[in-house]
């Protein structure tokens, strides 16, 4: 395996991830640092700090992972793609859906890797239940519900809960099932004095015809990260703090009980707790990266993807402004 020259532009909350598992990355090697903010959390070693993007640029860097506020993603990655560096962004994509196009364009046009760090696809718990519900061990998929709550991050200034948090759980819907959102309808709150929304609940249906429900807020006191996918043979539980997938099976023994077998519905069955495997969804996200660049096929997170969820999250901020369905059919990425 040929390595790639990395650079970092950021070294924040986010960044110094990024920098701890490209040390560790077989095949990749972190050649520069670059943040104008400096080094607040002592990540660069003997790097030292470049003071912006040209400056990473101009250390001969084969690829790129952007992690600094979204504002100045468009910027970094376009004097990227004009380089020829393969890029990864933080998500989301970037902060309009103009910025998010001329990105996309940019990096097809130079026929470079260009991808968007939506880490949660690759959480273990998730991993699993995509390669399940692959096999088919759901049946048809009815539902996917999505529940993303905790506190207010300081980190954050840029973005509401919609583009930081629900981002994740649009990718990740669309990618368990296999389709894309087909309509959208969303309500927000404003709680906390800010001008961005930090609470929002999307209701929708993917283009196959899977019902959508995500919870997303920064006003709970307790944090929370779960998918539930409801099927003809039962339900999928993926709680991706912690890795787990659990699985509910829809009964089989015939119910005795009078008051209740009238009832034209499933019956609670056998409950499974899955052991798997559970790696870093961080560095399996960057294997991705690293395999899509030296031209292997993977499931990373490609920008048009990336744009597509934005697209989403767009048009759930829009329903909730005019209180009306949003449909996104016809709309290509």
């Amino acid at each position: 395996m040929m390595t790639l020259r990395a650079g970092l532009l950021g070294v924040g909350m986010m960044g110094r991830h990024h920098a701890r598992v490209l040390r560790e990355l077989d095949g990749v090697e972190l050649v520069a640092i670059a943040d104008p903010g400096g080094d607040p959390h002592g990540v660069a070693g003997g790097l030292g700090v470049l003071p912006d993007i040209d400056a990473l640029i101009a250390a001969d860097i084969d690829i790129a992972i952007v992690a600094v506020p979204t504002r100045f993603h468009e910027e970094a990655a376009l004097k990227l793609a004009a380089a020829g560096v393969h890029t990864l962004v933080e998500k989301p994509i970037a902060h309009t859906l103009d910025a998010g196009r001329r990105m996309v364009d940019a990096f097809a046009e130079a026929k470079l890797v260009g991808a968007v760090g939506h880490i949660e696809r690759f959480n273990p718990a998730l991993q699993e239940l995509r390669r399940r519900i692959e096999a088919g061990e759901l049946g048809a998929v009815y539902q996917v519900t999505t529940r993303r709550q905790g506190p207010f991050p300081a980190r954050i200034a840029d973005v509401g809960v919609a583009k930081d948090l629900a981002s994740h759980d649009v990718d990740l819907t669309a990618w368990v099932v296999q389709s894309d959102y087909d309509l959208v309808f969303a309500q927000t709150a404003y709680k906390s004095g800010r001008e961005y929304e930090d609470m929002i609940t999307i209701t929708g249906r993917t283009k196959s015809g899977v019902i959508v429900n995500n919870i997303v807020n920064w006003l709970s006191p307790m944090k929370e990260r779960v998918t539930v996918v409801t099927g003809e043979k039962g339900a999928f539980v993926a709680d991706t703090s912690t890795g787990d997938l659990t699985f509910y099976a829809n009964g089989t023994v015939p119910i005795q009980w009078d008051s209740v077998s009238s009832f034209r519905g499933v019956s609670e069955g056998d409950v499974t707790r899955y052991a798997f495997a559970k790696r870093e969804p961080l560095r399996v996200e960057h294997e991705a990266f690293r395999d899509a660049v030296l031209g292997e096929e993977t499931d990373v997170v490609t920008m048009a993807q990336g744009q597509r969820t934005l697209e989403v999250v767009e048009a759930a901020l829009n329903a909730a402004r005019t209180n009306s369905i949003v449909s996104l059919a016809g709309r290509e990425v």
